[in-house]
């Protein structure tokens, strides 16, 4: 990947790289194997390995890599806005900026800091910015190895403003899997959700699981903060904990649609699924001086795991 030289050593292996594009990124490891990729392009999670050097998120083979152009995979950022559903451009810009990394972050609490790698990132609004969306914040990213492989990313978003401001929020992620006809998520049952299908009517989801038999565009309302995502081909399930982020986007473009993106391959749908944390159906409105904060935990653990187990608060 081009030069690489440690820094700031968290306890943890934590480096400073450069990607093909010359921008820098950040790897996270942790004793086990594990690691975590972060570009300092958007902000993004390009990439989170197991111990065993499986990868866990999807890139698309046929994916972007030059600003300002967004990457098609990994965890981009949708801030200030989801989607088409403003005035901004698709999804918003904080996904396509250049952010800066904070060399003096606050410490992680004790409790939280055992065998963890992280990084702090920062991004604050150009002239630019100001320019179509008028609103002055400050954003901080944290992204966080654990010593078990878990990945997390907490964003802190303060109005800097003199006046309050609204924005739309999600962590985009693109989860790794083996086959979407053999996978299946539990914890969205019996919610209302938005079908982007269908002019975003509302439906109540009927079946004990959700599984994909074809393109999928939903906005699930009022989840609950812990989710499975379960891949029975690979026996693996992914735990998604959230806090701060009451929608959740479930996503596959299916094959027509994947046909039609210069960024995705045709066939790629297949081995790949959105899963998305979200603030989105009530937009989060900051008073003057206000914070915000979204949380999202990743973790991947053998499919005998039991799901039942998915009531467990956030640790």
């Amino acid at each position: 990947m081009g030069h690489s030289a440690p820094v700031w050593d968290h306890k943890a292996a934590v480096e400073l790289t450069k990607d093909w594009n010359g921008i820098d990124q950040i790897v996270l490891r942790n004793p086990q194997g594990a690691s975590a990729r972060v570009s300092l392009h958007g902000g993004q999670v390009t990439s989170w390995r197991s111990d065993r050097g499986e990868e866990l998120l999807f890139t698309s083979n046929k994916a972007i890599f030059k600003p300002p152009k967004a990457m098609r995979g990994g965890i981009p950022i949708c801030f200030p806005q989801f989607g088409n559903c403003g005035s901004l451009e698709q999804h918003g810009f904080a996904r396509n900026k250049i952010w800066t990394i904070d060399k003096k972050p606050p410490p992680l609490h004790p409790n939280d800091s055992l065998g963890k790698s992280f990084v702090d990132l920062v991004l604050k609004p150009s002239e630019e910015d100001l320019k179509c969306w008028p609103h002055s914040f400050e954003y901080r990213l944290r992204v966080s190895l654990a010593a078990d492989g878990k990945l997390t990313l907490i964003s802190r978003i303060r109005n800097i403003n003199g006046k309050p401001f609204s924005f739309s929020f999600a962590y985009h992620t693109y989860l790794s899997v083996s086959d979407i006809s053999e996978v299946r998520i539990e914890g969205l049952e019996t919610l209302d959700y938005l079908d982007n299908l269908c002019q975003r009517e509302r439906f109540t989801e009927q079946g004990d699981a959700i599984t994909f038999e074809s393109e999928v565009d939903r906005l699930y309302l009022s989840s609950p903060n812990v989710i499975a995502v379960l891949d029975h081909e690979r026996k693996r399930t992914y735990v998604i904990r959230k806090e701060g982020l009451p929608d959740v986007v479930v996503w596959n473009p299916w094959e027509k649609k994947s046909r039609a993106m210069s960024d995705f391959g045709d066939e790629e749908y297949k081995q790949m699924l959105c899963v998305n944390g979200a603030a989105i159906q009530k937009p989060i409105t900051l008073k003057p001086g206000e914070e915000w904060t979204g949380r999202l935990e990743l973790t991947a653990v053998p499919s005998s795991f039991c799901s039942e187990g998915l009531g467990s608060p956030l640790q």
